[in-house]
């Protein structure tokens, strides 16, 4: 899977900035730039490889929709962007345990050497592969497609452009957090920011997508909730944020457990509409705070409270 978002925005969390390309976003519409989803997948057939060469035309409406019912059976190529530690590293591993081949990256080459040496002791060489990109630069991202389709020959999840030309299209998750809902985040307001402009970007794609009766590609929100990132954990200074971290947060790999499932099912039922997967709703999160207060559950979980 390929986890992408192209929004030109620094995202504190993630260390992440993802950006178009030079092109002018009035002039054509959004689906046909290179788009680059920060934290999802594309989901292709694997009967139907493309050769690394080979750029088929762009099926026309007709041709998307008479494949587009049709269900991509696992095992899938997925490629996750920042996925060499916390949520993308957690998602990498329940991807490889599920059976699907995984390319994991990161700005650093220290990390992506690592993790890929931790993964495959784990899952094996023939199933994840690594290497450096910063989704800030056009030709790193460029460098990135070539070396998913040099190892895995087909992309299942990135980005809009190349799922066109993909005889059975893909699904791109873009993830958020806080802030998409347009609350505050103080003193993490570009990070709030970054993830309020995420919604909007998938919002506007799934638009533009149907008005132009695209049906091979489908764009997707994903709600990981609080993950205990040491983002999350350095803004742990308040009686009331370490409340809501030990009522309400979760670690990367139970948060992982979830999504993964509930994202690989989508492909498998040929879904072709938009779907947000969320992992911390408001019932449970009502419910968590309830029985805090009613029965002192989830009290010093991660931090001590005063």
């Amino acid at each position: 899977m390929a986890i992408t978002a192209s929004v030109s925005f620094l995202s504190p969390s993630s260390s992440r900035l993802f950006c178009l390309q030079n092109h002018n976003p009035l002039s054509q519409p959004l689906f046909s730039l290179p788009f680059h989803s920060h934290a999802f997948p594309t989901f292709a057939s694997p009967q139907k490889r493309l050769k690394p060469t080979a750029i088929p035309q762009i099926m026309t409406p007709s041709a998307q929709a008479s494949n587009d019912s049709a269900p991509m059976l696992p095992p899938y190529n997925v490629l996750i962007t920042g996925s060499t530690k916390g949520i993308g590293f957690a998602l990498a591993r329940e991807f490889l345990k599920a059976g699907d081949n995984v390319i994991i990256s990161s700005r650093s080459a220290e990390r992506v050497e690592s993790s890929v040496e931790s993964l495959r002791r784990e899952f094996g060489k023939h199933h994840v592969w690594g290497t450096t990109c910063d989704v800030r630069k056009g030709e790193d991202v460029k460098d990135l497609v070539a070396f998913a389709q040099e190892n895995l020959k087909y992309i299942d999840i990135w980005a809009i452009k190349m799922m066109l030309n993909q005889p059975r299209g893909g699904h791109i998750f873009n993830i958020d957090g806080a802030g998409s809902d347009g609350r505050p985040t103080p003193r993490f307001a570009a990070y709030g920011a970054t993830k309020r402009s995420v919604v909007h970007l998938t919002k506007s794609l799934q638009a533009e997508l149907q008005m132009q009766d695209v049906k091979n590609v489908v764009v997707h929100n994903l709600s990981p909730g609080m993950v205990t990132t040491d983002l999350l954990m350095s803004g742990a200074t308040t009686k009331q944020a370490k409340f809501f971290i030990n009522v309400l947060a979760e670690p990367a790999e139970v948060v992982a457990e979830y999504l993964v499932p509930n994202i690989r099912s989508i492909p498998v039922n040929g879904s072709t509409k938009p779907t947000y997967i969320r992992f911390l709703t408001g019932l449970k999160a009502y419910s968590q705070i309830f029985s805090r207060f009613a029965f002192g559950a989830r009290r010093n979980r991660y931090l001590l409270e005063d």
